[in-house]
């Protein structure tokens, strides 16, 4: 019996499942030449796990697609952060150990020249109060050199970064070996009795108050062996980071306390403790009201800055945002974040000797190591409106005996002064950076914001913080789909607005600023000045003949709210086209 003709017409399984195979063939070659190229998917790709290979590539996108499966990081970024607008350039020093002081002002003189703007200089307690409790007199050369205060030499770091305009984040730690009985308490953890380190905090304080603003208390006390030959214990860390910040506060209620920085790691033992579990024994031990600014790592080990696969036991560039997460739960949301360390190891080198631990900081070739490290800047800076300062890892060890190990070759500059490559990258980068406001709500004293030559900081009641920006003229640049400024001026003055060169429109002021005056927070006036499709970069101008307050300009990027719909019609009204041409095709072929 004859077969109906559209049966008989109708392609087999096996025409359809070899068409099939051909499309899926003719993809994979296609995707292979493009990640081979790094062409349009490779781009994506590393935008999204910051994977250079295409085998990495292709098992970080699925990684990449596992975010969807598991709750994100609560990172509030729209919200006022103090100490979050600073330049954000920063970098590790060990001036301490260079021998000559011509050396550190060296040191110093190429940091200062790189347009760096932080140094992040330990000031060991061992070798500040060496011999006994208020001892500060250096005798351990003393048929060479005779008594020697020992202080001098950490005055002719303070002096020299003042000469050159670089601010100091003081890393207090490493007590001496008067401040254990016992033998076995280890060179790095705390002392037997607290108040001798409280002690030298605020001996330390005074002698540098005015010079030094910010300190940061003890370094990774999560993690062995900073925590001596004991448990890690962030209860006793609480404890040392309360005491010292009354102390400090008490010198000078305008220094900002730093947490010791936390190391990440997946430990769980009472050797290593999981950064965030530590951290949230901290917040439950009262930790909250004893720091301004948290510290943590940013090591990207095996990817690159850009890679966004987040999982808690994955260390990554972004892992600083898990911290950001519990802090947001426990309700500091408005304290920033500044990276004590940040890096790529360039191990991937031939000058580097064999060694078993070689991989212990992650692996990078010189090249990439100089290419990352802006690439990393930049986008905490675009994306995390919580981080402050980032300090590079490291300038430069006083002597090559390290070579052995695989945290020497972090170095920015040789022990004789030789450049290496991140050095030359890190100077372009910032030397061609323009200071940006990004999706965020921007204090006015934030570096991207530059006022007229008289203005300056005054109390303000009602301000998010209770100051603000007294000036006649203001100018910023935002990349955003919009921005808002919060400002104050007085009785019918008026703000004049200039987008890009050109008038953009103005706002009355709605009430006095007389000194005498407590203004409360209704006073203010939130003014949009504008509104965009997608984020672009704009500079904006304020000026008022009596002056104003400016309090903050905040940023948005609703790129992805406004383009979604639009996308998502073009993604429908392209299927429908598909699958019309499709269905022509098939009543063409087969009647």
């Amino acid at each position: 019996m004859n077969q109906p003709i559209a049966h008989r017409n109708a392609p087999s399984k096996r025409v359809i499942v070899a068409a099939a195979a051909v499309v899926i063939l003719i993809f994979s070659g296609l995707l292979a030449l493009d990640l081979a190229n790094q062409g349009l998917a490779w781009r994506l790709f590393w935008s999204l796990t910051g994977e250079e290979t295409p085998a990495a590539q292709i098992r970080g996108m699925i990684e990449w697609l596992g975010n969807a499966t598991r709750a994100q990081p609560n990172t509030e970024p729209m919200v006022p952060i103090n100490d979050a607008g600073v330049n954000p350039y920063g970098i590790n020093t060990f001036l301490q150990q260079e021998v000559e002081p011509a050396k550190r002002e060296q040191q110093v003189r190429m940091i200062a020249e790189a347009g760096f703007h932080w140094i992040r200089q330990q000031f060991p307690w061992q070798d500040i109060e060496i011999a006994g409790r208020g001892d500060f007199i250096d005798r351990r050369h003393v048929e060479i050199m005779g008594e020697i205060s020992a202080w001098e030499k950490y005055d002719q770091i303070v002096a020299l970064t003042e000469q050159y305009g670089l601010e100091i984040e003081a890393r207090l730690d490493t007590p001496p070996a008067w401040a254990h009985t016992a033998p076995d308490a280890g060179t790095l953890g705390p002392p037997d009795d607290l108040q001798d380190y409280i002690n030298f905090v605020t001996t330390f304080a005074e002698r540098y108050k005015g010079r030094i603003h910010v300190y940061q208390i003890w370094n990774e006390p999560n993690i062995y062996p900073e925590w001596g030959e004991r448990a890690v214990n962030p209860e006793g860390y609480t404890e040392m980071l309360c005491r010292a910040y009354a102390a400090l506060k008490a010198v000078d209620p305008e220094i900002r306390v730093m947490s010791g920085a936390l190391s990440p790691t997946l430990a769980l033992s009472e050797r290593d403790l999981n950064e965030f579990i530590f951290l949230q024994r901290m917040y439950d031990a009262g930790a909250g009201e004893c720091f301004d600014i948290m510290a943590a790592q940013g090591y990207g080990f095996f990817s690159g800055p850009t890679d966004q696969r987040m999982r808690p036991t994955t260390v990554t560039f972004a892992r600083n945002l898990y911290l950001r997460d519990v802090m947001v739960a426990n309700g500091d949301a408005d304290k920033p974040i500044w990276i004590s360390e940040a890096a790529w190891n360039p191990v991937e080198s031939p000058e580097v000797p064999e060694m078993a631990n070689r991989l212990q900081f992650g692996s990078a070739t010189r090249e990439q190591a100089a290419r990352y490290m802006p690439l990393a800047y930049r986008r905490a800076q675009q994306e995390w409106s919580w981080i402050g300062v980032i300090n590079y890892w490291f300038f430069k060890e006083a002597n090559d005996e390290g070579q052995d190990q695989p945290q020497y070759y972090f170095r920015m500059v040789e022990p004789d002064f030789t450049p290496l490559p991140i050095y030359d990258a890190m100077k372009t980068y910032i030397a061609s950076e323009t200071p940006t406001l990004y999706l965020g709500v921007h204090q006015a004293d934030d570096r991207a914001i530059a006022p007229d030559d008289a203005a300056e900081i005054v109390g303000a009641p009602g301000a998010q913080f209770e100051t603000a920006l007294s000036a006649s003229s203001v100018t910023f640049t935002f990349q955003g789909t919009s921005a808002i400024i919060r400002w104050i001026g007085t009785l019918g003055d008026t703000l004049n607005i200039r987008v890009d060169g050109q008038d953009w429109g103005t706002s009355s002021g709605v009430t006095s600023i007389v000194s005498s005056r407590l203004l409360e927070a209704d006073d203010w006036t939130e003014v949009a000045i504008h509104h965009s499709l997608t984020a672009k970069t704009h500079t904006v101008e304020l000026t008022s003949s009596n002056g104003f307050l400016l309090d903050s300009v905040t940023v948005y990027d609703r790129t992805r709210e406004h383009l979604t719909p639009i996308m998502a019609g073009g993604a429908a009204l392209g299927v429908l086209a598909v699958v019309g041409i499709g269905w022509a095709l098939w009543k063409r072929i087969f009647g």
